[in-house]
């Protein structure tokens, strides 16, 4: 239901602390919203940019409805979010957008996978996996080697296992947790590319061009825009992604992951309800960013220009790659953008570079 538009001053309550929850909450500053951002965590990267930050878990019922009272919307800045937490936030009077279904969708791989199918998306095959023993039939059926991976909390390359002729399926298994997965084939593929896309309250959609995405041990290195794609692979991304905005009434920035194979087609990876990393170059490509869109229309606000006005390389920081801060500020055509964390572990995302150059 379309509701009035909010005024600048109103509220913005994020759930979730890390860079995405940061960069949205300089997006609502840029257009005079205050945020008020909820999590765990003591000291994250949001609540540097925040007005206020609720530091209590997911399941604290006392500040969530401290949280739903000083809101005028809340949003969440990542997919695992628990479902009854939204549950709770909406019960104490908060607006909520996107609302919890598409969580109960990209939650869980197989509901995902399965959602997906059902709108006529075609995905990487797959099976079941609830134990070593259903492990060992379809890599039966795969002949012998695909890629496990955790039905839920997996990202970045964690939760999975690639397996081969002759790994063991009891301990591939078990290093994947021994909790419920799928097995997924091994899909060939020309490219990855990632649609955003983002709806508005009024049921209006927009998109960006799509990047071409590069990874480095399971971690997005690189985003290019624009990808070596076709004009008909492109609008055959923003149509199927349009599909899925419209099937679960979407309010906000959605990303569906694809693989692009010149004798398959567009196969659909995976979903991500919320702005994506491999959009970063937005803010320095585009009149308006992934980041204020979602702002936008979680507002009620009409969506901004997607258009791009540059091309773009945006390049992940991981680890200890962020101590080259002090050189990558000499050079005049890149723009640094660091997230604020306090350490520098393997594998973290400590910030990006945008590199900028004409269309």
């Amino acid at each position: 239901m379309k509701t009035p538009p909010l005024p600048p001053g109103s509220t913005i309550g994020i759930m979730g602390t890390g860079q995405l929850g940061r960069m949205l909450a300089a997006a609502a500053a840029k257009l005079g919203f205050k945020v008020i951002i909820y999590g765990p965590d003591k000291t994250p990267p949001a609540a540097q940019l925040a007005n206020e930050h609720i530091c209590a878990s997911y399941e604290a019922r006392d500040a969530l409805e401290l949280f739903a009272q000083k809101v005028d919307v809340a949003t969440y800045e990542f997919e695992n979010i628990p479902v009854s937490t939204v549950g709770l936030l909406i019960k104490y009077g908060a607006s909520v957008r996107p609302g919890h279904e598409v969580l109960e969708v990209c939650q869980d791989r197989l509901f995902e996978k399965q959602f997906l199918q059902k709108l006529g998306l075609m995905t990487a095959p797959y099976w079941d996996v609830k134990s070593p023993h259903d492990l060992e039939i379809a890599l039966k059926d795969m002949e012998g080697s695909g890629i496990l991976k955790t039905r839920r909390m997996g990202y970045d390359g964690k939760g999975q296992v690639r397996l081969g002729q002759g790994d063991d399926p009891q301990t591939a298994f078990k290093a994947c947790g021994g909790v419920p997965a799928i097995l997924e084939e091994f899909v060939e593929f020309d490219c990855e590319i990632s649609q955003i896309a983002m709806r508005g309250q009024g049921g209006e959609v927009s998109f960006f061009d799509p990047p071409h995405n590069l990874h480095k041990d399971g971690i997005l290195h690189q985003s290019h825009v624009p990808a070596n794609i076709s004009l008909e692979v492109s609008e055959e991304a923003r149509h199927l992604t349009a599909s899925i905005l419209e099937e679960i009434d979407y309010i906000g920035v959605l990303t569906v992951e694809f693989f692009w194979s010149s004798r398959k087609g567009l196969m659909a990876n995976e979903i991500a309800p919320r702005v994506h990393n491999s959009g970063h170059w937005t803010v320095e490509a585009c009149v308006s960013s992934q980041f204020e869109q979602h702002i936008r229309a979680i507002a009620g606000w009409p969506l901004g220009s997607s258009a791009r006005h540059s091309n773009a390389v945006m390049t992940n920081l991981i680890g200890e790659d962020v101590k080259g801060w002090s050189d990558l500020i000499k050079n005049p055509h890149i723009a640094l953008t660091l997230y604020g964390k306090e350490e520098a572990r393997q594998g973290r995302k400590m910030g990006h570079t945008v590199e900028t150059s004409p269309l």
